[in-house]
């Protein structure tokens, strides 16, 4: 029962996770702290991304892709916790 409980809470830890990439306002936060699209320089081809650049990156294709799934996710979620409280 422990091990169930234990991937309900990752499943519901990661969700939420990805509920909060996808809200991150990039004028606001994002460009505040030097990850904005503006901010992160150019690589050439063949040179090594900046690990800022990979995490914009990441930030930028999570809420790219994952946007509509996201909300099919949560209506999911918001039903089994009513379900099963």
């Amino acid at each position: 029962m422990a091990v169930v409980l234990s991937l309900w809470n990752l499943l519901e830890a990661s969700l939420l996770f990805l509920n909060a990439v996808c809200i991150l306002n990039e004028d606001r936060f994002l460009s505040k702290i030097g990850w904005s699209f503006s901010g992160n320089n150019i690589q050439g081809f063949g040179e090594n991304p900046s690990t800022k650049s990979q995490i914009y990156t990441l930030f930028h294709s999570i809420r790219t892709v994952a946007r509509i799934p996201l909300i099919f996710l949560n209506i999911l979620m918001i039903c089994l916790k009513l379900i099963l409280g």
